[in-house]
């Protein structure tokens, strides 16, 4: 069921509002979840194995560091994420393989596409820590709601279950 981050926003005045850099990218415009992070720069190997992960219908929150020098998510990425359970994908950093990507049932919002992959393995990361960009701070364990308004993000879940 979608949440309209408009309807959320207006619910909860103290929500946090991301930035409007993001373009949607992905088969489904409106998602949410619980959060998880990762850091990156330019090597998305801990974006894949999170992605190998259950997802639990959560959303991975990939801090790319706003690269556009590559992309850190694809369409075979997309496919593993829907086959296993994630709701969806918030990238500070690029994408690619958008028409495989808009045939995914799966959000994706990221700044652009780019055609170049990332490297693998060169430059490491960190899973589980806090996030701060768009001028927000993101927490593992945080909520996310997005759609074509935009991203908001709340310390608990926004929606009720009526």
């Amino acid at each position: 069921m979608p949440y309209p981050t408009a309807d959320l926003s207006d619910a909860h005045p103290s929500a946090r509002i991301a930035e409007p850099l993001f373009a949607d990218f992905g088969g489904a415009l409106s998602f949410h979840g619980e959060v998880a992070t990762l850091k990156v720069f330019e090597d998305n190997v801990l974006v894949r194995e999170a992605l190998e992960q259950p997802g639990r219908e959560r959303v991975l929150v990939v801090d790319g560091g706003g690269s556009t020098r590559c992309a850190l998510f694809g369409g075979n990425m997309a496919a593993l994420a829907v086959s296993n359970g994630w709701a969806g994908i918030v990238i500070n950093g690029c994408v690619r393989d958008c028409e495989e990507l808009a045939d995914q049932p799966f959000g994706v919002k990221a700044l652009a596409s780019h055609p170049r992959r990332s490297s693998k393995g060169l430059h490491g990361g960190a899973r589980d820590v806090s996030l701060q960009f768009a001028e927000i701070q993101i927490n593992p364990g945080d909520w996310l709601y997005a759609d074509g308004d935009g991203i908001v993000v709340g310390e608990v879940a926004l929606h009720s279950n009526d």
